[in-house]
């Protein structure tokens, strides 16, 4: 088994600390969110590094020259939809970052906890093919709750 990497407990005041954060994000967001589709999400252009400099640039011009803007241009909105599309980066930046600490930190607890439990499943089925005492109760029990992928042929004979 490999060497176990997640040896610092996370206290449980500190996970609910997360998660009370977390909320509190939410909650401030909220007034602002919305729920796109995949279709929606699919259909909008998207506006990726190199088209940001080129709304920086469109904005500032459109700024500068209103005698050009067509009469459906909203300066207003786009000047709205603009500051809010380049603050949100940093936060989402930051929301990325954390997104993956988390997952990372739960991956490696989830693996090597599960690492522990197939020790220790697997000591317990050889203990209870020796008939130690208890070590079948055990065993069988444990053998329920087992996540088994697609038994193969192979497989089917054994304990």
């Amino acid at each position: 088994m490999k060497e176990n990497q997640h040896l610092q407990p996370i206290p449980e005041q500190t996970v609910q600390a997360i998660k009370a954060g977390i909320r509190e994000v939410k909650e401030v967001v909220m007034p602002y969110a919305v729920a796109l589709t995949p279709q929606e999400r699919q259909e909008l252009p998207k506006m990726g590094e190199k088209s940001t400099a080129f709304v920086g640039k469109a904005f500032e011009l459109a700024k500068e020259n209103p005698q050009l803007c067509p009469a459906f241009l909203n300066m207003e909105d786009f000047q709205t939809d603009m500051t809010d599309s380049f603050g949100l980066i940093g936060a989402k930046t930051d929301a990325v970052q954390l997104t993956e600490m988390l997952s990372d930190l739960e991956m490696l607890a989830g693996s090597e906890a599960f690492q522990h439990s197939l020790g220790f499943y697997n000591y317990v089925k050889l203990l209870a093919h020796q008939d130690v005492p208890q070590a079948r109760a055990v065993y069988e029990e444990l053998k329920k709750r087992f996540p088994h992928g697609k038994r193969t042929k192979s497989d089917s004979g054994k304990l």
